[in-house]
């Protein structure tokens, strides 16, 4: 039996073969400790500080502002959670949008539990957040800012410059949570404006368990959990060095096959959806039409539950309904009903993303196969 087609490009990526080849030395015979000072602590340590380089690359940065995570959710919480513990008791309000992803999210809610004052900020119905919004919420309190750059669900992309412009002014540190956004369409810190900004290495063909931080130079974070002095004493743990390797090569790549990967994932994106729209009417799409992700196409199905229509074409396609961290409920995404979706829509909706490896005859079957599992599974 054939495996269905891929277009959960946004859950995860396969590990690119360029990636795997760079991590397995490190795996093996280069299996030092980088904290050591004999020859295999050595080689293991430049190979961090290269990775470390090709990272900041990718985004604009320097490499002496990037931290090394686990993942983006801990990325996430070192930003929050570290700016909070930084400014002590001289600023306690947080501000973030209606649409963040739980790992932003949750540390946010966790800070008010402990006394901090937090304004969510809502979006429009396109999953847009209003940088006027957040000009309004913001108070002489207010420590730090954290709106994502690309929605993890519909893909609308957010004016993170223009609230930038803001925050600097008003003397607010700023937070984006790049996840998938990198690799995907330009990312660069000073371009947008941001403090801190968050990576996934899965995100983008490297490997799950491992992420970083970015922390522009004198951004004020404290460490949120203790051990030895790892990461500028931010990130303690010995270094997950073959990782970490391998997110320098992805970084890499990334970065060099940017300007064509982005047309080219928008031609296959704006394929299934021309293939479905032209066969299922009254087809919404969710997000924004332009300022999106080229990869991602979210949508509903009219008269049909996801759930049902991806169990139907499960030989066929392999989608989710949203974020895969919570794909299993069947409550409504919290991001559709940030823009404000019936549970009609909600229910039909449908997340389909492309990525390096799909083609445009995939496209073509996958959409096919979606248009019948439709007309089965939809209602007359």
């Amino acid at each position: 039996m054939n495996a269905p087609i891929y277009l959960d490009y946004n859950a995860t990526t396969p590990v690119a073969p360029e990636v795997l080849e760079a991590m397995l030395p490190f795996l093996c015979e280069h299996f030092g400790n980088p904290s050591s000072t004999h020859p295999f602590g050595r080689l293991a340590a430049q190979a961090v500080a290269e990775a470390r380089s090709q990272v900041a690359a990718l985004i604009g940065a320097r490499a002496h502002e990037m931290v090394f995570t686990g993942c983006a959710t801990e990325a996430n919480n070192l930003a929050l959670l570290g700016v909070a513990r930084a400014h002590g008791g001289t600023k306690r309000h947080l501000v973030v949008s209606a649409i963040e992803h739980p790992a932003v999210m949750a540390p946010a809610q966790h800070l008010q539990e402990e006394g901090w004052r937090l304004t969510v900020v809502p979006v429009d119905d396109f999953g847009r957040v209003s940088p006027q919004d957040i000009a309004q919420a913001l108070r002489p309190d207010t420590a730090l800012v954290s709106v994502m750059h690309a929605n993890n669900e519909i893909g609308t992309i957010q004016p993170i410059r223009e609230i930038a412009h803001i925050t600097r002014e008003r003397g607010v540190l700023l937070h984006t949570d790049a996840a998938q956004s990198a690799g995907k369409i330009p990312v660069d810190v000073d371009t947008l404006g941001v403090d801190l900004l968050t990576l996934a290495g899965h995100k983008f063909y490297a490997t799950k368990g491992v992420g970083a931080l970015y922390i522009r130079q004198n951004t004020p974070v404290r460490h949120i959990s203790f051990g030895a002095d790892h990461e500028r004493g931010l990130r303690p743990g010995t270094e997950n060095v073959p990782a970490i390797v391998g997110l320098g090569v992805a970084a890499q790549l990334a970065r060099e096959r940017l300007p064509q990967a982005s047309s080219r994932l928008r031609e296959l994106r704006d394929q299934l959806h021309a293939l479905l729209i032209e066969a299922i009417p009254g087809l919404i799409l969710n997000g924004h039409p332009e300022q999106r992700l080229p990869n991602t196409l979210h949508v509903s199905f009219p008269g049909a539950s996801g759930r049902r229509l991806l169990d139907q074409a499960s030989h066929i396609v392999a989608a989710s309904l949203g974020s895969a961290c919570h794909s299993e409920h069947d409550a409504v995404s919290g991001v559709l009903a940030a823009i404000g979706a019936d549970s009609v829509r909600a229910t039909g909706a449908v997340r389909l993303s492309v990525g390096r490896m799909t083609t445009p005859d995939e496209v073509s079957r996958a959409a096919s196969g979606l248009i019948e599992a439709w007309r089965t599974v939809a209602s007359p």
